[in-house]
């Protein structure tokens, strides 16, 4: 067959694919000028750049950038996704209406990475992302495409930070991965969440979190794989690889490891992202514990590494935030380390976030009294590539300018930054297939097996005289905190205890909202982790009345010695519908899980703890690895 009649065929189905997919064939004049060679027929071949190294390509677009578009690649902030997916600058709705435009920061700051919190939908969201690579490609000088990073979306329990998007599969939080313990499960979890990820353009996660969860009263350990070191690592090893791969590819997502040195020794629990906390502390002189789920997310490749805004109150280290600490980010993650990835502030170290008439203060911690300035050259001269919640890439230059920080130390970070940029094949084909993005996202593959963890991770701690599981259609039965009409599947619904067979209780672990003016922290789990006052015996009450099977949900360890008790069956979860609860009360399901972390028998035990040391309170109620089944 002649030639021309071979290519013919092979251009139209180019064509189509160009078109049904909604992606260009990329320009090589703004990434690689020096790679670009004419064909035999004289016309350039618009692929050549795409075959050269990584390297390569990220040095020559280097030579090309200016000071000011490298200073807008070391911010990261939040921005709004607008309900009718059009990238234009338009009011802002609900707690995250604060949050930026991106159009604006992309025009006016030179910036190209972005985290989204709440989003409207899966196709508004995949039309929003599209619109705004169409913008960076065809509207700025170097077409840089942009980068969207997340908090985790693909758990049950509503993420404060993401605003579980409820389109995504739902699975256990990683409280409950580390309760099944099984790393092909976790890896599974990883893979799937990041093909949702993938789908609707978010190319970074801002997990996983490997903090140990050794003080009990620390608000964030839903997010932890637990207390443990080795049982994190193993679990952050996976879920590594479900995200990126062996290596960063074109259908990778780019893991963000947090916190590092590790951001559980809280004092009193309180969180640093809060002026009303007291530091990040070590009684038991365990500081290197706390490194040994980062070892492991090293040996897995992760792309980029936050540190925490924790302050450590021992001998050994300044007493700044991590991000400040050149000893923590130059010293240990980078010489001690090797760590040669990206390094990303968490979120607001620099400015005051301003929400209505309450200031909340950046998370400056031991450096409050430097300028915004000054803090920016503290945190480069510290090891740091990029900023978190913050798009002042001014200052940047301007300390540049003024010989305080040199563009080789600048051109280091931004090297680091393009190049994961490029291996994520953003540079090649940033767009996605909105069309498609609503069949991926919550596909009925993913939810089933999202559901079946949250059934698996369930933890039963008691089980008298062998009680359950439940014949389901045989018993009366009271719930409370419970759908009526899903537990109507299951037995007869009564309205009265004193009417049922048996009462089923859900219940979350308590906590005590610290008292501040600054909305998100009266969001936090702080506080003592028992029940108290009309709200403890209200519980008893019902546990007298009627036999009781308690399932309590564990964003922290519970204070729980009374109702455990007096329940006749007590089950954790850790994430879960009431259906996965009633499948497991009722026998479809057998409860999997063994405990992440001890459950402590006191808030006097808690207060004795030290808060750098794993399962260490005394004569604890139900220890770290409990677990029991039918």
């Amino acid at each position: 067959m002649p030639a021309g009649k071979i290519w013919l065929p092979a251009i139209i189905i180019i064509c189509i694919a160009v078109i049904g997919f909604g992606w260009k064939i990329p320009s090589v004049k703004r990434h690689a000028p020096e790679f670009r060679d004419l064909n035999k027929n004289g016309k350039l071949d618009v692929y050549e750049d795409i075959k050269q190294p990584v390297d390569a390509r990220v040095n020559d677009l280097m030579k090309q950038m200016t000071l000011e578009e490298k200073a807008g690649m070391m911010f990261i902030n939040g921005a709004r996704v607008n309900d009718d997916g059009s990238i234009k600058d338009k009011p802002g709705k609900g707690m995250f209406a604060f949050a930026p435009n991106a159009l604006m920061l992309v025009k006016e700051k030179k910036m190209n990475h972005f985290n989204l919190w709440a989003i409207p939908s899966v196709d508004v969201l995949a039309k929003w992302y599209n619109a705004m690579q169409r913008y960076a490609q065809d509207s700025t000088r170097l077409g840089i495409p942009i980068t969207i990073a997340s908090d985790p979306r693909s758990h049950f329990t509503d993420n404060i930070f993401s605003m579980s998007g409820k389109n995504f599969s739902q699975w256990c939080e990683p409280l409950g991965l580390a309760a099944i313990g099984d790393e092909k499960l976790t890896r599974e979890f990883a893979d799937d969440a990041r093909q949702e990820y993938v789908a609707v353009g978010i190319r970074e996660s801002l997990h996983p979190q490997v903090d140990l969860a050794t003080e009990p009263r620390w608000p964030r350990i839903a997010g932890t794989f637990g207390e443990d070191a080795d049982l994190s690592a193993k679990m952050v090893k996976a879920y590594i690889l479900g995200f990126q791969g062996e290596n960063l590819g074109t259908t990778s997502v780019a893991t963000m490891t947090k916190h590092f040195p590790g951001g559980g020794p809280q004092f009193e629990g309180l969180d640093p992202h809060f002026p009303f906390q007291k530091g990040q502390v070590y009684p038991g002189n365990n500081f290197k514990y706390h490194l040994i789920p980062f070892e492991a997310a090293f040996v897995a490749h992760t792309a980029a590494i936050m540190p925490y805004y924790g302050v450590p109150m021992d001998d050994a280290h300044e007493h700044v935030g991590f991000s400040y600490n050149k000893g923590i980010i130059t010293g240990l993650l980078r010489n001690q380390y090797h760590f040669d990835g990206v390094v990303c502030t968490d979120w607001g170290l620099v400015t005051d976030t301003h929400l209505g008439n309450v200031v909340w203060p950046a998370r400056a911690w031991g450096e409050e009294k430097l300028s915004a300035e000054e803090r920016v050259e503290k945190i480069i001269d510290a090891g740091v590539d990029q900023f978190g919640g913050e798009n002042i890439p001014e200052v940047v230059v301007q300390l540049v300018k003024e010989g305080k920080i040199s563009e080789v130390r600048i051109d280091s970070s931004v090297r680091r930054l393009l190049r994961v940029k490029f291996e994520l094949g953003l540079f090649d084909n940033p767009y996605v297939n909105a069309a498609k993005a609503t069949q991926i996202v919550g596909n009925p593959e993913f939810v089933k097996a999202a559901e079946a963890s949250q059934r698996r991770a369930m933890t039963l701690l008691k089980n008298d005289y062998k009680l359950l599981p439940l014949k389901p259609g045989s018993l009366k039965i009271y719930v409370k905190n419970i759908d009526p009409k899903v537990a109507a599947e299951y037995g007869t619904v009564v309205d009265r205890p004193q009417d049922a067979d048996i009462a089923i209780l859900r219940l979350k672990t308590p906590w005590y909202p610290v008292q501040t003016d600054i909305p998100m922290a009266q969001m936090f789990h702080h506080g003592d982790l028992d029940f108290k006052g009309t709200q403890k015996d209200s519980i008893l009450q019902l546990m007298d009345a009627v036999p009781t099977i308690v399932d309590i949900y564990l964003d922290r360890p519970a204070v729980i010695p009374e109702i455990s008790a007096k329940a006749k069956g007590l089950l954790a979860d850790f994430g879960a519908s009431d259906a996965a609860v009633l499948d497991v009360v009722f026998g479809k399901y057998k409860p999997g899980g063994h405990l992440p972390m001890e459950l402590p028998s006191s808030m006097d035990a808690v207060r004795d703890q030290k808060e750098d040391v794993p399962y260490d309170s005394k004569k604890p109620l139900y220890k770290f690895g409990f677990g029991l089944s039918y």
